[in-house]
C-alpha cells in the first residue's frame, strides 16, 4: 500500500479544483465516444469523421496536459517538498505508460476516419487507453492533488497553471477547450472555471466559441444516449 507524503502547510491548502474538472471532462467524452461506437445505428460518414477528429483532438489535449504536469507542476512540487519524489515518480511513470495508448488511439482514429469498418479497432484502442488512464486520473485526484494542495499556495498553483497549461496555447485552442471543460457542469462550477480567466478574454472565450462548440456537439452526440452523459467525477 502506497503512502502519501504530506508537508505541514504554512498557508491555506491550494485550491486545485480545476484539475478534477478537467479530468471529469476527459472521462465524460471518452465514455460518450464509447457509447457512440457501441450503439447502433453506427455513425454515418459525417459523424464518423467528426468523431475521429474529436478523438484526435482529445489525445492532443491529453498529451499537452501531461506535458504541462511533467514540465511545470511536478518539478515545483518536488522542489518544494522532496518527500513527494516517490509519488511524483509514480505520476511520471503513469504518463509513460499512457503515451503508447495515446499513440494507438491516434492511429485507430485515423483508420476509422478513413474506413467505417475500423470501428472495432478504435473501440479496442479506447479500452486499452481507459485501462491505463482512468486509474491514473483517479490516483492523481485522490492521492497526488491533496499533496499539491498542502505543498503550494493557491496563487502559486494558479501561476503554474497559467504558465504551463494556458500560455503555450493559442486563443482558438483555449476557446474550444473552455467549452469542452465546462460542458455539463453545474452553474457554480462553470462560474468558478470561467472566473480563472480575466474578464475580457473570458467574454471572448465564453461567447466567441459557444456556437461552434454547440454545432460540433450536436454532430458528435446528437440527441442519443451519449448526449445525456455528463462530467464523470471520482468519489
Amino acid at each position: 500500500m502506497s503512502t502519501t507524503p504530506q508537508q505541514p502547510a504554512t498557508h491555506e491548502p491550494a485550491n486545485t479544483r480545476s484539475m478534477g474538472v478537467v479530468h471529469s471532462a476527459l472521462r465524460r467524452d471518452l465514455e460518450r465516444t464509447r457509447v457512440v461506437l457501441e450503439s447502433p445505428p453506427y455513425p454515418d460518414d459525417a459523424r464518423r469523421r467528426a468523431l475521429a477528429d474529436h478523438v484526435t483532438w482529445m489525445m492532443e489535449f491529453l498529451h499537452e496536459h501531461h506535458t504541462a504536469e511533467d514540465t511545470g507542476l511536478w518539478p515545483v512540487i518536488r522542489a518544494r517538498n522532496p518527500e513527494t519524489a516517490g509519488l511524483i515518480d509514480q505520476m511520471a511513470a503513469d504518463h509513460r505508460r499512457i503515451g503508447p495508448a495515446i499513440d494507438a488511439m491516434n492511429d485507430a482514429a485515423a483508420a476509422y476516419r478513413a474506413d467505417p469498418d475500423a470501428r472495432d479497432h478504435l473501440l479496442d484502442a479506447l479500452n486499452r487507453l481507459t485501462g491505463v488512464l482512468l486509474p491514473h486520473l483517479e490516483r492523481e485526484e485522490l492521492e497526488t492533488m491533496p499533496v499539491v494542495a498542502a505543498t503550494i499556495s493557491t496563487p502559486k498553483y494558479l501561476e503554474v497553471e497559467n504558465e504551463y497549461f494556458i500560455k503555450p496555447k493559442g486563443f482558438t485552442e483555449l476557446g474550444r477547450e473552455a467549452h469542452f471543460i465546462v460542458d455539463g457542469v453545474d452553474p457554480e462550477t462553470r462560474d468558478y472555471m470561467y472566473g480563472l480567466v480575466p474578464p475580457i478574454p473570458r467574454f471572448l472565450l465564453v461567447h466567441g466559441f459557444k456556437r461552434g462548440y454547440r454545432r460540433r456537439s450536436e454532430l458528435l452526440w446528437g440527441n442519443g444516449p451519449a448526449s445525456k452523459i455528463g462530467p464523470i467525477t471520482v468519489e
